[in-house]
């Protein structure tokens, strides 16, 4: 067969990596599922992986990770007899769609569950702009015999697929690449894919790219000065986030330079057509938000008495000659970051007890209002809009004539939450959400709302519990729409027909997002609902022992999560696992998953579909084997997180509580010592 032969420095043509990094990450997660022997000798993959990693993702040792799954609620809800039927079948599946995506490779999630002894990781790099590699390394200790054989079958895979060797000229001996023909399906511009590995006798490395293999598996050894662990952002986060949580507590590390990673994706993956929408991820990038250099931490599995804990840094340092937590801490749109420490953040009165969850965040509303400017312009593309529909709301005869500073920032605190919630009967539609802001002057506010609300056709007002209630009634539209004219382009009138075409286009695809909206100012806050049912239900609230904060499962969760954090923090959250998973539980064992409008359902729906963006999959998963819920439920708890505004970032930390064997009772000392 004949041989291709490249100079090892060089760098090969671009990748598709759609799905490689998705499908490496899945395979990650289902070695540690798999059995696996003790960790071995192989160095930190950190210092092997160059500063050019965009994202990590590391299990330091695959068996002890499995040991502690085995021992948590999630474990052990899976070993449970009446989850047999179904876990096997889940599995079957989740296999099958990872295989589909791991093909790229030659390898099979199978194939990977029977080589690590160490530690597991995959990195996507980005040897040159515009290129994006993906490299797989499985420390294979105690299992050298089981890696010779998978290299052995990757080998005859690739030629059964009429590949040909690619001799790659000084790399080391132990690298084998292939290059595969060029897919006929795939209308964008030709290039050839490649598979290399390198096996050593206890390491084994795989990617799409010969020369990041060849640099990896040359480094092994030693490592290299220009690691991803040199980088001051890696240093950062996992400095701060290892203060809390001790590296050998936490089964699983992971890293990403959030942008940086998004644009190699983006240049390395065009689009098949090209659209004319908004490019936000250089948008983010010129508004400051590059400013975000690092993100990454650490997660630990049946973590003492937790189910789950987890520790991020969210690394981003003052710009230079600027002072942390100031106005100016940050350029333009990026400004808009800043969330303040309070302490005694606790849920209202008006938080119903038996409510899904409950988030609260401190932020800056008013510099967030100001700092939004370019980036509205800069989404649009013309300078100036923003403060065009800023004079437009107050000066235009045909509109609400508000002065937003005036009549609305002005009026609002720092302050915004959410309440999740959802009713019965279970079903697509059934999950309930409500957001509240702040409100320092509520007569204001509430006339500000009065005059936009009456000055649009499609709601409703009503009066609730002694409240007027804003609805909305006309299905076609999910938020009050108010028309303004914009640079370069025409004011739509009702006899504008290719405007009234446009304007339902509009409204078709905002359905989705809150078509039952209803709207009030209550509660000393503006409150923005899903459905109306769930604001009756706030409203209706009469605090007390009927309270949220009054909840025996939250007191016990949040001081949990008190061992873990500062006092002061920016955001605090809490949830009910069993409510939150519930409703997609339910519409999985009735078959209606994919119609689901969750989170939960959504993120199902991406993993077990076929991997095209927007497609519509039929559910391939048998829920009805799935046990009534009830016979489930204990093994979910409740779960909190926390962020703490600091000097270079933030600062998150959460943890998932088992449900406690009495009711009263709950596990208290940590398993690890932990740290604000």
């Amino acid at each position: 067969m004949p041989r291709v032969v490249e100079p090892f420095p060089s760098q090969t043509c671009p990748r598709r990596m759609s799905r490689l990094v998705a499908s490496s990450c899945l395979a990650v997660m289902m070695v540690l599922a798999g059995n696996a022997a003790r960790a071995g000798g192989l160095p930190p993959t950190e210092t092997i992986f160059p500063q050019t990693t965009r994202l990590w993702i590391s299990v330091p040792d695959v068996k002890e990770l499995q040991a502690r799954f085995d021992r948590s609620p999630y474990g052990q809800l899976l070993a449970d007899p009446a989850m047999k039927d179904f876990v096997e079948e889940l599995r079957a599946e989740i296999s099958k769609s990872g295989r589909q995506r791991l093909q790229k490779l030659e390898l099979t999630l199978e194939d990977l569950e029977k080589i690590p002894g160490g530690e597991v990781a995959v990195a996507a790099i980005e040897p040159a702009p515009g290129k994006l590699a993906t490299v797989l390394l499985v420390d294979t200790t105690g299992r050298e015999a089981e890696a010779r054989e998978l290299v052995d079958t990757i080998s005859k895979r690739l030629l059964a697929r009429k590949a040909s060797a690619v001799s790659i000229e000084g790399a080391p001996p132990q690298l084998v690449a292939y290059q595969l023909p060029d897919d006929p399906q795939d209308d964008r511009v030709k290039r050839g894919r490649r598979v290399a590995f390198a096996l050593a006798p206890s390491v084994l490395v795989v990617g799409d790219d010969p020369q990041q293999v060849g640099q990896a598996f040359a480094v092994l050894k030693n490592g290299r000065e220009d690691s991803l662990a040199s980088l001051p952002a890696f240093q950062a986060v996992m400095a701060q986030c290892g203060a809390a949580l001790p590296e050998s507590a936490a089964p699983i590390r992971w890293f990403a330079e959030p942008l940086a990673f998004a644009r190699a994706y983006q240049a390395a993956n065009p689009p098949l057509e090209k659209k004319k929408t908004p490019d936000y991820v250089a948008i983010l990038a010129r508004q400051g938000f590059d400013a975000v250099r690092g993100v990454g931490g650490l997660v630990a599995v049946g973590a003492g008495p937790h189910s789950l804990r987890h520790h991020t840094m969210i690394f981003a340092p003052p710009l230079p000659g600027r002072e942390p937590f100031a106005a100016d801490t940050y350029d333009l749109a990026a400004r808009m970051l800043r969330f303040p420490n309070v302490d005694g953040m606790q849920p209202p009165a008006w938080v119903p007890r038996d409510v899904t969850g409950w988030t609260t965040l401190q932020w800056d509303l008013g510099q967030a209002f100001k700092a939004a400017e370019t980036l509205v312009d800069d989404v649009v593309g013309d300078k100036g809009v923003y403060d065009d529909v800023i004079a437009s709301l107050k000066e235009d005869p045909d509109g609400p004539q508000i002065d937003v500073d005036a009549d609305l920032v002005a009026c609002l605190g720092n302050r915004l939450s959410m309440v999740s919630d959802h009713v019965d009967p279970l079903g697509p539609d059934s999950e309930r959400l409500v957001i509240a802001v702040e409100a320092t002057d509520d007569a204001r506010i509430a006339a500000t709302i009065a005059k936009v609300m009456d000055a649009d056709q499609d709601m409703e007002k009503l009066e609730v519990a002694g409240h007027t209630v804003w609805r909305l009634v006309d299905r076609s539209s999910a938020l009050p729409q108010l028309e303004i004219e914009t640079p370069g382009g025409a004011v739509p009138h009702v006899d504008d027909d290719d405007a009234q075409r446009r304007r339902q286009r509009l409204r078709d695809k905002e359905e989705k997002l809150l078509p039952h909206s209803a709207v009030t100012v209550a509660k000393g806050h503006l409150l923005i609902a899903s459905h109306l049912d769930v604001l009756e239900k706030v409203l209706g609230a009469t605090g007390g022992e009927h309270a949220l904060v009054a909840a025996n499962d939250y007191t016990l969760t949040m001081a949990e999560l008190d061992r873990l954090t500062a006092s002061a923090t920016a955001l605090r959250s809490f949830s009910r696992e069993d409510e939150t998973i519930r409703p997609a539980y339910e519409l999985l064992r009735r078959g209606d998953m994919p119609r689901s409008k969750s989170i939960l359902g959504q993120l199902l729906n991406m993993v077990l579909g076929d991997g095209k963006p927007g497609s519509v999959r039929e559910q391939r998963i048998d829920g009805s084997k799935l046990p009534e819920f009830e016979k489930i439920r204990r093994y979910l708890g409740t779960a909190a997180t926390a962020m703490e505004s600091r000097p270079d970032g933030w600062y998150v930390a959460g943890l998932a509580v088992p449900r406690p064997a009495a009711e009263s009772e709950v596990a208290r000392t940590p398993e690890a010592p932990v740290g604000r």
